[in-house]
C-alpha cells in the first residue's frame, strides 16, 4: 500500500520542474540590484565630469571598482536569467534552443568585456 500524501505526488511535476529555483535566483538578484543600482548611481556621479586622469584614479580604488563590477555581473545575469524565461515560454523546437546559447553567449561576452574594460579602468 502507497502512502503519499497530495503534495508527494505533485512534488517535481510541474511544467519546467525548476520553477522554484529559478524564481528564488530571480529575487535574489533583484534584491542584490535594489542596492547595487543606487550605490552604483551615486558612485558613478561622483566620477563623473572629471578629466581622464582624475577618473582613472577615481576607479583606481576599491569601493568603485567594486560596486561597478558587482553591478555589471549582477545585473546582466538577471538580465540573462529573464531573456530566458521569455525565450522559453514563446520560442519552441530549434529555434529556442538556438536562442537560449545565443543568450547565454551574449550574456557572458557582455560580463566578460565589461569587466575587462573596468579592469583597464582600474589598472
Amino acid at each position: 500500500m502507497n502512502y503519499l500524501t497530495d503534495r508527494k505526488r505533485a512534488e517535481g511535476l510541474g511544467a519546467s520542474r525548476g520553477g522554484t529555483h529559478e524564481h528564488w535566483q530571480a529575487m535574489v538578484t533583484s534584491m542584490l540590484l535594489v542596492i547595487l543600482v543606487p550605490l552604483f548611481v551615486i558612485t558613478f556621479g561622483l566620477g563623473l565630469g572629471g578629466s581622464y586622469e582624475e577618473v582613472l584614479a577615481y576607479y583606481a580604488r576599491p569601493c568603485p571598482a567594486i560596486i561597478t563590477g558587482l553591478t555589471l555581473v549582477v545585473g546582466i545575469l538577471h538580465m540573462m536569467r529573464e531573456v530566458r524565461e521569455a525565450v522559453e515560454d514563446y520560442m519552441h523546437g530549434l529555434a529556442e534552443k538556438l536562442m537560449l546559447v545565443a543568450v547565454a553567449a551574449f550574456s557572458y561576452t557582455m560580463i566578460a568585456v565589461g569587466l575587462f574594460a573596468l579592469v583597464k579602468l582600474a589598472l
